[in-house]
């Protein structure tokens, strides 16, 4: 037989050059994806037609005057109701082409179905919530209590596939406050970090409280040990006086300040610096979108001797945010977080939040912008109560449970209401 076997990029150009060589009344045997775009298999009109049985021609019978017998009916010329004569016409007719029309036809039946199961499956979904303070009530005070204070949805579907059954719904709420502190890790003292000593640079984006926070820790460690065993390092030769915010700081608490660019710098500074008892290394802010932040993991880590990488979480941030924080600076890996900015929070959730689930443990909170007293160390219990406490039934952000049965369900629908459109 004389198959063609064409591949193309697209199936529209495929369809192209099947119209060129075997002409519009091709016939398509197969059209799959393969590497690269689509193949398509084709044979030609006649090739089909002369896979179908002969017709044979038979000469017309002379008209004889009806005779009664009894017996058999007598034999029939084929015509149009005859099995291969249907056969071949009906193979005939399949032989065109699809045009262009009729594939971008059949791509909007094949979207208008799926939206179609989209729907349906978001109407289930939606029911499904609704129902759920009916079905399990403690679920549903959880999942309310835990998006209502900022956290995020993933958290709370964990913490629910967990609570345990048949409890109240006070005992829910009981649970799930226990179970986050268990899961929130927290810096239990400092005095390790402080007499240990080592290099630690502060990390995070722009606006996140690096500078301050450092000076912070600085006045800590001199209380501690003095000014002669600190040294200070800033990478942020890009921010208008950002160096010199600094070396004020070092100032008033005799320190030194040493600015460097590069990772030869950096190398150099800390080989001078090697009898310093603790560096503090107060690195430049930028987006975590900004491609500079993998390079400036790569600085740290040839340095030449381990440094501590704490990452600046901004308690006002957006849970979203936070998120895309912790996934671009956790290249290489982190020793820790510290939240700032905690006395403008609305929420501490989405924060709390960005901690559990990536597994960093709280060294410090930092809550205002006087130094050195505006730094303390991470209290679970604290933590957690705040949470849950700063949200009133009068904040505007609050919903209830059958907004939230709605919301939820309306997320789900517009999340895959665009997967459809993207697809």
């Amino acid at each position: 037989m004389n198959v063609k076997r064409i591949v193309a990029k697209t199936s529209r150009e495929a369809m192209r050059q099947l119209r060129e060589v075997l002409g519009p009344d091709a016939v398509i045997l197969s059209n799959r994806a393969v590497e690269g775009g689509v193949e398509v298999l084709a044979m030609p009109a006649e090739a089909i037609a002369s896979i179908a049985p002969p017709v044979e021609e038979m000469p017309p019978l002379q008209p004889e005057p009806p005779v009664v017998r009894s017996v058999p009916d007598m034999p029939r010329t084929r015509t149009e109701t005859d099995p291969a004569v249907t056969f071949k016409r009906r193979l005939i007719e399949r032989v065109a082409v699809p045009s262009a029309d009729s594939t971008e036809m059949t791509q909007s039946i094949i979207a208008e179905l799926k939206a179609m199961r989209t729907r349906l499956e978001t109407r289930i979904d939606d029911l499904a919530w609704r129902d759920l303070p009916g079905r399990d009530p403690a679920g549903a005070v959880l999942m309310r209590d835990m998006l209502g204070a900022g956290f995020s949805a993933a958290l709370a579907r964990d913490l629910m596939d967990e609570l345990p059954r048949g409890g109240s719904e006070s005992d829910a709420q009981a649970w799930m406050r226990n179970t986050l502190m268990k899961r929130l890790g927290v810096m239990p003292n400092e005095t390790g970090l402080l007499d240990d000593g080592g290099v630690f640079a502060l990390m995070g984006p722009t606006g996140a409280g690096k500078t301050t926070t450092t000076a912070k820790l600085a006045a800590r460690f001199v209380v501690r040990h003095g000014a002669d065993k600190l040294a200070l390092l800033t990478t942020d030769s890009y921010r208008i006086g950002g160096h010199e915010q600094l070396r004020i700081y070092g100032k008033i608490l005799g320190v030194t300040v040493h600015a460097v660019r590069d990772a030869a710098d950096l190398r150099l500074a800390l080989a001078e610096l090697r009898n310093k008892h603790t560096v503090l290394i107060d690195t430049v802010g930028m987006s975590q979108r900004d491609q500079a932040v993998a390079e400036q993991v790569e600085m740290l880590c040839q340095a030449g001797q381990p440094i501590k990488r704490l990452l600046m979480l901004n308690a006002t941030s957006h849970g979203d945010t936070l998120n895309e924080v912790v996934e671009a600076y956790r290249q290489r890996g982190l020793d820790g977080c510290i939240l700032t900015k905690i006395d403008e929070a609305a929420s501490l959730g989405p924060a709390l939040d960005c901690a559990i689930r990536h597994d960093l443990t709280v060294h410090y909170l930092a809550t205002g912008q006087r130094v050195p007293e505006d730094l303390h160390l991470a209290n679970r219990q604290y933590l957690i109560h705040r949470a849950f406490k700063t949200r009133t039934l009068a904040s505007p952000w609050q919903l209830d449970e059958h907004e939230l049965a709605y919301a939820l369900s309306g997320q789900a629908f517009h999340a895959q209401e665009s997967a459809v459109s993207l697809g």
